[in-house]
């Protein structure tokens, strides 16, 4: 079995996101931005906010499969399972970096 390597600031969202919601901020360049569900959180604090609202709905895991270039972005498709409605799914995360750090990620089915 092969091991997905990750581009150091992707691989850093995901371990982060198993920590706290201040540590997957860090992540983030200050003006960045993430959509999901529909919404787009933009800046350091809404993102950190988005996280932590997330982790008090929802427990899951995450783990990431795959990985391609699209343009400028880096498109990682990852397995969900938690306590979520349509546990389990996959989703793709489309990152844009910028200097070292995540610049925006949309999240989608």
């Amino acid at each position: 079995m092969s091991t997905l390597t990750l581009p150091d600031p992707i691989s850093a969202y995901f371990v982060a996101d198993a920590q706290s919601a201040e540590a997957l901020a860090r992540c983030f360049t200050p003006q960045a931005s993430v959509k999901d569900e529909g919404r787009t959180h933009t800046g350091r604090r809404a993102i950190q906010e988005w996280k932590a609202a997330a982790a008090t709905r929802y427990r899951y895991t995450v783990a990431p499969f795959a990985l391609h270039q699209e343009e400028e972005a880096h498109v990682v498709r990852a397995h969900l399972a938690g306590n979520f409605p349509g546990s389990p799914l996959d989703l793709q995360y489309r990152f844009r970096l910028e200097r070292g750090l995540i610049a925006s990620l949309e999240i989608t089915a």
